[in-house]
C-alpha cells in the first residue's frame, strides 16, 4: 500500500490586517477536489471594537457556497429575502444555480465587542444538469450535524456521510465535509469514502499516516488509499471531497460554469443590472477588471 498523500498545495495568503485569508483552491495544477472548486480559510483574528466584516452584495451562478465558523458570527442576506445569522457549529448552504446575490456582514453585537474571525468558506460546483437550478438557501443547525466521538477525537459531519453518520445538509452531488478536532494522542481513520479527498490543518498540529502536516496547506489524498489522521499535541483538521466530476468547471470572479459563454453572460448581467437585489442592503461590489479567482478546467 502506498502513502495516502498524493500532493500538497500551499494556499495564497491575503493579509487583511486583523486576520488573514488563505485560498487553497483553485490552484495551479488543481482546480477541484470532488465538487469543491474554491477553498478559503480565514483567521483566527479579532477586529477592533466598532469594526466588522462587510462583504457587500455580490452575485453568484453555478455553485453552492458553504460557510462554517469556528469562532464569531456572520449575518447573511440574499436576493431571495433570506436573513440568517450563522454561529459556530452550524452551516450555511446557499445554492446560486441560475443566479443569486448575497451579502455577508458582522452583526452589531460582534462589532461592539471586537468581532472574532475564524472559519471556512468553500464553493461547491453544481453538477451537470443542475447548474441552472433555482437558487435556494438553508441553514443547518448543529443538532442536525452528527458528531462522531472516539478516544481523543470529536468529528462533526458537515455534509454527506462519514464514519456511518449522515448530515442533514443538502448535497447536490455526492460530497463529504467534516470538522475533526483531535486531542493529544487522538487518531481517526480517513477511509476511501469518496472519489477525491483532501485535508487541511486549520489549528494545532497533526500528521496523516506519519507525514507531518503544514498549517493551512491542502493535502490531496490518493484515490482509494486509506490513511490515519493523528495529533500528538492536539489539532483541528478539515476533511473535504466527493465525486469526481466528469466535466471541468471554469471559475471567474464569483461565477462558476462548465461553459465560458455562460460566465460571459453573467458578467454582462451584473454589469447591466439584471441580477436581483438584496432587500435592506442596497450596496454592491462592482465587477473587477482582474478577479483574484480565475481558473480554467484542466
Amino acid at each position: 500500500m502506498t502513502h495516502p498523500v498524493e500532493g500538497m498545495l500551499l494556499p495564497v495568503t491575503h493579509d487583511l490586517g486583523a486576520f488573514q485569508v488563505r485560498r487553497a483552491l483553485p490552484a495551479r495544477g488543481l482546480t477541484m477536489v470532488g465538487p469543491f472548486c474554491f477553498v478559503d480559510q480565514f483567521g483566527p483574528g479579532t477586529l477592533d471594537i466598532g469594526l466588522g466584516m462587510d462583504v457587500r452584495p455580490h452575485p453568484h451562478i453555478g455553485l453552492s457556497t458553504v460557510t462554517y465558523l469556528f469562532e464569531g458570527s456572520i449575518d447573511h442576506r440574499d436576493s431571495l429575502g433570506n436573513f440568517a445569522t450563522i454561529s459556530p457549529g452550524a452551516v450555511n448552504l446557499m445554492t446560486a444555480g441560475k443566479g443569486i446575490v448575497h451579502s455577508e456582514r458582522s452583526p452589531q453585537s460582534e462589532r461592539d465587542k471586537g468581532a472574532p474571525m475564524y472559519g471556512m468558506q468553500t464553493w461547491l460546483a453544481l453538477p451537470d444538469g443542475k447548474e441552472e437550478m433555482d437558487p435556494s438557501f438553508e441553514q443547518v443547525m448543529p443538532d442536525k450535524l452528527p458528531i462522531i466521538e472516539a478516544k481523543g477525537v470529536k468529528a462533526r459531519v458537515i455534509m454527506g456521510t462519514l464514519w456511518g453518520a449522515t448530515a442533514a445538509t443538502t448535497c447536490h452531488a455526492p460530497t463529504i465535509y467534516a470538522d475533526i478536532v483531535l486531542d493529544a494522542g487522538g487518531a481517526i481513520p480517513i477511509d476511501a469514502e469518496a472519489d477525491e479527498r483532501a485535508l487541511m490543518l486549520v489549528g494545532g498540529s497533526a500528521e496523516i499516516s506519519g507525514e507531518a502536516m503544514e498549517l493551512y496547506a491542502l493535502y490531496v489524498l490518493r484515490p482509494g488509499e486509506i490513511g490515519t489522521l493523528l495529533s500528538k499535541t492536539g489539532g483541528r483538521v478539515m476533511l473535504m471531497g466527493g465525486v469526481d466530476f466528469p466535466t471541468g468547471r471554469r471559475v471567474w470572479w464569483n461565477f462558476v460554469s462548465s461553459r465560458q459563454d455562460r460566465i460571459d453572460q453573467a458578467v454582462r448581467d451584473w454589469t447591466e443590472g439584471r441580477f436581483p437585489t438584496v432587500p435592506n442592503d442596497p450596496e454592491s461590489i462592482p465587477l473587477p477588471e482582474t478577479p483574484l479567482t480565475n481558473s480554467d478546467p484542466l
